[in-house]
């Protein structure tokens, strides 16, 4: 069974930094394409990042230039480096394969931006 478990959202100011984390078990993670998506309050989810299992990547539009995702295959984690947050990324983040599978869904972790 897969799962997916992110950490590392919070509460940052305006223009701050947060490092978001996903762990995953029950796949062999090497193999799979992994990205990072977000829903914001009344919005639908959006693809935020992927990146394939040969590490190449891509990005919204929105976060191009801010956000930058990785991986380390060797303990199945995926990351999301999130810098010059603005209030417009507040929004729980989520972790699954690209393109997403439904069962894969996990809590997601909260990121609020707010001064």
């Amino acid at each position: 069974q897969v799962h997916l478990v992110e950490s590392g959202g919070g509460l940052v100011q305006p223009g701050g930094s947060l490092r978001l984390s996903c762990e995953a078990s029950g796949m062999i993670f090497s193999l799979r394409d992994m990205g990072w998506y977000r829903q914001a309050p009344g919005k639908q989810r959006e693809m935020v990042s992927y990146i394939t299992r040969r590490a190449w990547t891509n990005y919204a539009d929105s976060v191009k230039g801010r956000f930058t995702v990785s991986r380390d295959n060797a303990k199945n984690m995926v990351y999301l480096q999130m810098n010059s947050l603005n209030p417009e990324d507040t929004a729980i983040y989520f972790c699954n394969a690209y393109p997403p599978v439904s069962p894969y869904w996990g809590q997601g972790t909260q990121v609020t931006v707010s001064s």
